[in-house]
């Protein structure tokens, strides 16, 4: 495999990548699904721009960020690039702004001010409410009792949502279970994208619907440190 000029990795790394690359897909296809229908969302949080670059040279087209500074920052080294970004982490209230300046889409939306704060902007990025199983503070999220009338609301101020999303919680058990009642309630509002499951629990969600994986260290390797 040869590099562009554009490109900043190193023929190993983009070999690398393109080998974990394949066996994410394997894994995907080990479930029944058809590769070609789940997206890889490339979660670059903590990693560098050799690995974007990388990523870019495979032929990976979404990105992932959990941190509103690598957002706007890896977006700016994508800016002649055809690639979506999607900001996942939380949407602090005094970052909501910047964060709807460089996403594509906004994962993690869960509360009815978020909505309305990003309806009075000019910049419309795509919205995915993400749903919580789990009750536990400090987990982000609205509880699935909840989603329906934020999408609602959402859709009633002009704002395009665009699917649910869910962190899966810890046993597998309870996993698959917020999995497939995720389905069930993106079905139940007529929302098409289910952005479900990670670098370790990727088979059981596409197993149980899953339209859109996140994976960063199935791709890279081990994460660095902040």
């Amino acid at each position: 495999m040869t590099t562009s000029p554009a490109s900043s990795a190193e023929p190993e790394l983009i070999e690398r990548v393109g080998a974990n690359l394949a066996r994410v897909r394997e894994r995907i296809a080990s479930v029944g699904r058809d590769p070609a229908s789940v997206r890889v969302v490339a979660v670059t949080k903590t990693f560098g721009r050799a690995e974007l670059m990388a990523a870019l040279e495979v032929g990976l087209r979404c990105f992932g960020e959990n941190y509103v500074d690598e957002l706007c920052a890896k977006r700016a080294m994508t800016r002649d690039r055809n690639v979506s970004w999607h900001y996942l982490g939380v949407l602090q209230m005094n970052k909501l702004a910047r964060a709807a300046t460089c996403a594509d889409v906004l994962s993690g939306v869960a509360r009815e001010k978020e909505i309305d704060k990003l309806a009075t902007r000019h910049e419309r990025p795509a919205l995915d409410i993400e749903v919580d199983f789990t009750g536990q503070p400090g987990r982000n999220g609205a509880p699935p009792e909840a989603v329906g009338a934020l999408v609602e609301h959402a859709r009633e101020l002009g704002l395009r949502v665009r699917g649910l999303m869910v962190v899966a919680p810890v046993g597998r058990e309870a996993a698959r279970d917020a999995f497939a009642r995720t389905t069930a309630l993106a079905d139940e509002l007529g929302l098409a994208e289910r952005s479900m499951g990670m670098s370790d629990d990727l088979e059981d969600a596409c197993a149980l619907g899953s339209t859109e994986v996140r994976v960063g260290r199935a791709l890279f390797g081990p994460r660095p440190t902040r």
